[in-house]
C-alpha cells in the first residue's frame, strides 16, 4: 500500500469516526437532560476511570494503548465541556 492509498483508507475511517462521535454526542445530550432533571454533577470520576480501564483492556495492540486511552480521555473531556455548556445555557 502506498501513502495515497493509506491516506484514503484513513479518510474512510475518519468519516466513520465522525458519524460515531456524533451518535455519542447525541447520547450525551440525553445524559444532559437527565443531569438537568436530577441535579447530578457533570463529572463522575469513578465512571470515567472505569471507562478508561475498559478501553485499555480492549486495545489489542498494546503499542497503541496509550494513544487510544488518551483519545478517549479527550473525548470525555469534550463531553464534559459540552454538558457544562448545555447545563448553563
Amino acid at each position: 500500500m502506498n501513502l495515497t492509498d493509506t491516506r484514503k483508507a484513513i479518510d474512510v475511517l475518519d468519516n466513520d469516526l465522525v458519524a460515531l462521535l456524533e451518535k455519542r454526542m447525541q447520547l450525551v445530550s440525553e445524559v444532559v437532560a437527565y443531569k438537568k432533571a436530577t441535579g447530578k454533577a457533570v463529572f463522575d470520576k469513578e465512571r470515567e476511570e472505569a471507562i478508561l480501564e475498559k478501553v485499555a483492556a480492549r486495545v489489542t495492540n498494546k503499542d497503541f494503548e496509550e494513544a487510544v486511552v488518551a483519545t478517549f480521555s479527550d473525548i470525555m473531556k469534550q463531553s464534559r465541556l459540552y454538558q457544562e455548556k448545555q447545563l448553563h445555557d
